[in-house]
């Protein structure tokens, strides 16, 4: 059985949406990298538990992975999920200035959705980085549709302005600027603003080798 993913600060419906960051450039370097494995999709599907038309639609450009499917492709092909997002490595110490992020992915409800999340990579460049971390815009509009996601690794979060909702397996925990929350996202999660502005946060995602 093949397993879907959704929700979360890294996964959505795989068959509708996603990061919209360059679908040309991940489908490419996943291509690359399933063959230079001597792969099939059919062998990627298996060892990632996704879908095989979901995999071909990713290498084609047809559809933006999440994090959740990317970090499950990454993994079964034995590389870091920044493999897949990076254009070039930086040395230490990386530094990113506030004037100089720029927004990287956007989390689609669905291709001709709205964005419910705006990322901005804070560790982009840094070749041997174990950790994700991003500055995250949370829009109203991810609350439309609370679906949980699981994946290995663990998540901290730091809200920095707006309230933030966390649905945590069966708890549901409201967030304020100050406020930070830690956990194991192992247990199934979702992460939406409340009301009608955005919310902002600071979010650190491990994945464990």
């Amino acid at each position: 059985m093949r397993e879907s993913y959704r929700g979360g600060l890294n996964g959505r419906n795989q068959t509708t949406g996603g990061l919209e960051l360059n679908s040309e450039k991940i489908g490419t370097r996943v291509r690359k990298y399933r063959e230079q494995k001597s792969l099939t999709v059919s062998e990627l599907a298996s060892r990632t538990g996704l879908d095989e038309a979901f995999l071909e639609a990713v290498e084609e450009h047809n559809v933006y992975p999440s994090l959740g499917p990317l970090l499950k492709i990454a993994r079964a092909l034995g590389l870091r999920l920044g493999t897949f997002l990076d254009d070039q490595e930086v040395g230490d110490p990386l530094i990113v200035r506030v004037g100089e992020r720029k927004e990287e992915l956007s989390m689609l409800k669905g291709k001709d959705k709205p964005v419910t999340l705006r990322f901005h990579s804070l560790g982009r460049g840094k070749g041997d980085r174990h950790m994700e971390p991003f500055y995250i815009e949370i829009l109203p509009e991810s609350a439309r549709d609370k679906k949980l996601s699981a994946h290995e690794g663990e998540e901290f979060i730091v809200v920095l302005s707006g309230e933030v909702e966390v649905i945590y397996g069966q708890e549901t925990h409201v967030l304020k600027a100050g406020d930070s929350i830690y956990y194991n996202s192992v247990v199934p999660h979702y992460v939406s603003s409340i009301g009608s502005r955005k919310a902002e946060i600071y979010a650190v995602l491990y994945f464990p080798e």
